[in-house]
C-alpha cells in the first residue's frame, strides 16, 4: 500500500520516527478479523465456547467480542443471518467500557451516526435493562441497513430514525447518552479501505474536523444536564481527535471524563502538543487512541465528555423540559393505533384498523404482552415496550422514523401472517407459539435464498417457525407439498452458489 505523502509528513511528525515506522510496517499487513456474539442468542461463557470449530481469543475490551483465525464464509453462516453475532472490529467494541463505566441506571442513549450498525447493537447489549436506544442515519439506504441489522439483534427497545443531526433541536434536552461515531478522514481504516487511501487529502481533513463541529454543535442541545456524550473517530489526526475534544470542552463547558483501562490493552492517550512548549503531555487527559501497531484492531479513537449540570432553576433548562413535556402526550394502545397518520399523498387519512380478531392472535405470539403494547401503522402491527410509550410519542412527532419496535405482523387478507423481525427476538417469541422444525444446513442456505422448502409429512400446516441447530431463523407457511418461504425479499442471498470451502461456526 503507497500512503499518501501528506500523511506520511503528519503522522511520523506526531508519533516520531520510531513509532510511524511500527505503524507503517502494520498498516501493511492483514487486519485482525473479529466478531461480537449476541449473548440473548449465543452464550459467551466459557462452556459454550466448544459449541464452535475453534477456540477463541477474547477481544479484551468487550465482553462478547472474540478475534478468530481467519476471516469466514459470513454470507453463508446461517447463524449470522439469525443475529447470533455480529462481525465488528475490534478496537470500536472500546465503545462497551464507556457505558458499562458511566451508565449504571436505565436510559436514553442516542446512536446518531449509526449505520451499518456495529455500535448500535453493541450498545443495546450492554444498556441496563429498561434503556432505549434511538439508532439514527442520515442517508436513507444505509438506514434501511441499520434497520435490518438492528431487527436481527433482536431487541424490542429501539428505535431507528432517518434524519440530520440538525432535526433532533425538537428534542431538547432529550436523551442521558449521545455517541457521535463521527464521519472522519478514515486514517483508522486504510488497511481495510483502499478507497480511504485514494479519497484522503489534507483538505479532506480540514473539512471533516468541522463537518464534525457543524454535528456536535447541533446535536448538543438534545443531550440532558449531566448527561454524557461519546465522542468517536477512526482516525488518528489530532485535528478530527484531540483538538476536538478541546473544542468541546471550551465551547460548551464539557467535563473530560476518564475510563479504567488496563495496561496490556496498550491504548495510547494524548497526542496533542503544548502549543507553548511543543511537547506532548500524556497524563491527566483522558482520550484514546488505538494503534494498529500496539493494540490488534483498526485505528480509533474515543473521549467521554459530561455536560454541565444545570440549576433547576435556570430558565433555558425549565423551557426545554417545559417543551418536552408539551409533545408527551396522555397514551393509551388504542389512542397510539388510531394516530398514526400516512404520509405524502395519504397525509391526513387514517390508517386503516386491525380487526379485534387478528390483534388477539398478535397478542398470543407475544411474551409478557402485558409488558408491551401493539400498535398498527398501515397494515403492520408491532410491539413497543409499555415504559418508553412517551418517548416514543415524542420522537414520531418531531422525526422520521423508520422503524420502532419488534414487528409482530402484517395483515394479509383475512390473516396475520407472522413477520421475520418477530422470530428474531428471543425477548419477544412466546414459547409454544408456534411449531418448530430444525432444519439442515443445505435447507437453511435455501430459506435464506427465499427458496421453496419440503417439511417432512408430519409437520403440521400453517405457519412454521424454522431454527437451525436450535436458533429461530424464520417463518414458513406449510401448505402440505411444500412450504411458502416468508423470509424477506430484499435480505436474501442473492449468490446462487457455495464457495468451495466453507468456514463457517
Amino acid at each position: 500500500m503507497e500512503l499518501p505523502a501528506s500523511f506520511v509528513d503528519y503522522t511520523r511528525s506526531l508519533l516520531g520516527e520510531e513509532e510511524y515506522e511500527k505503524l507503517a510496517v502494520a498498516l501493511q499487513q492483514e487486519p485482525p478479523v473479529s466478531i461480537r456474539f449476541n449473548n440473548e442468542k449465543w452464550k459467551v461463557q466459557d462452556e459454550g465456547l466448544s459449541a464452535v470449530h475453534s477456540p477463541f481469543d477474547r477481544v479484551p475490551w468487550s465482553s462478547e467480542g472474540v478475534y478468530l483465525d481467519e476471516r469466514l464464509t459470513f454470507t453463508f453462516d446461517p447463524l449470522f443471518h439469525a443475529g447470533c453475532f455480529y462481525v465488528q472490529e475490534a478496537s470500536s467494541m472500546f465503545v462497551e467500557q464507556a457505558l458499562r463505566q458511566y451508565i449504571k441506571e436505565p436510559a436514553i442513549m442516542l446512536d446518531l451516526c449509526a449505520a451499518p450498525g456495529g455500535k448500535s447493537t453493541h450498545a443495546r447489549s450492554v444498556l441496563p435493562e429498561g434503556s432505549l436506544l434511538v439508532a439514527n442515519e442520515v442517508i436513507r439506504n444505509r438506514s434501511q441497513v441499520l434497520a435490518e441489522n438492528l431487527a436481527k439483534w433482536g431487541h424490542p427497545d429501539v428505535v431507528v430514525t432517518n434524519n440530520d443531526p440538525a432535526d433532533f433541536s425538537a428534542l431538547p434536552s432529550f436523551f442521558d447518552v449521545i455517541l457521535t461515531d463521527v464521519p472522519c478522514s478514515g486514517e483508522g481504516m486504510f488497511r481495510k479501505d483502499p478507497v480511504a487511501i485514494e479519497e484522503w487529502t489534507p483538505e479532506n481533513v480540514e473539512i471533516c474536523w468541522q463537518r464534525q463541529r457543524r454535528i456536535i454543535a447541533d446535536i448538543w442541545p438534545c443531550l440532558k444536564p449531566g448527561g454524557i456524550l461519546i465522542y468517536s473517530t477512526c482516525t488518528f489526526n489530532t485535528k478530527e481527535d484531540e483538538e476536538n475534544v478541546r473544542w468541546i470542552q471550551q465551547e460548551f463547558g464539557a467535563e473530560l471524563l476518564p475510563l479504567e483501562v488496563r495496561e496490556e490493552w496498550n491504548i495510547t492517550g494524548n497526542l496533542l502538543k503544548d502549543e507553548s512548549t511543543g511537547t506532548v503531555h500524556l497524563e491527566g487527559i483522558p482520550v484514546y487512541h488505538f494503534f494498529p501497531h500496539k493494540t490488534k484492531g483498526e485505528g480509533f479513537f474515543l473521549a467521554v465528555l459530561r455536560k454541565p449540570c444545570i440549576e433547576t432553576d435556570d430558565n433555558e433548562t425549565k423551557k426545554a423540559w417545559e417543551t418536552i413535556n408539551s409533545q408527551k402526550s396522555v397514551i393509551s394502545k388504542s389512542t397510539i393505533a388510531r394516530a398514526a397518520k400516512k404520509k405524502g399523498k395519504h397525509a391526513g387519512k387514517g390508517v386503516p384498523s386491525v380487526a379485534k380478531e387478528l390483534m388477539d392472535v398478535a397478542q398470543s405470539w407475544v411474551r409478557d404482552i402485558g409488558n408491551y403494547s401493539l400498535l398498527t401503522d398501515a397494515e403492520t402491527v408491532y410491539a413497543f415496550p409499555n415504559a418508553r410509550l412517551e418517548e416514543l410519542e415524542a420522537l414520531r412527532q418531531n422525526l422520521k422514523v423508520i422503524q420502532s419496535g419488534v414487528s409482530v405482523g402484517e395483515v394479509k387478507g383475512r390473516d396475520l401472517v407472522p413477520a421475520h423481525a418477530l422470530a428474531l427476538c428471543p425477548v419477544l417469541l412466546r414459547d409454544g407459539a408456534f411449531v418448530v422444525e430444525d432444519i439442515s444446513y443445505e435447507q437453511a442456505i435455501a430459506y435464506l435464498r427465499k427458496e421453496a422448502i419440503v417439511l417432512p409429512a408430519a409437520v403440521a400446516r400453517g405457519f412454521v417457525l424454522l431454527t437451525y441447530r436450535g436458533v429461530p431463523l424464520g417463518f414458513v407457511k406449510n401448505i402440505g407439498n411444500r412450504a411458502n418461504n416468508l423470509y424477506p425479499q430484499e435480505w436474501r442471498i442473492r449468490s446462487g452458489y457455495l464457495p468451495e470451502e466453507l468456514r463457517i461456526l
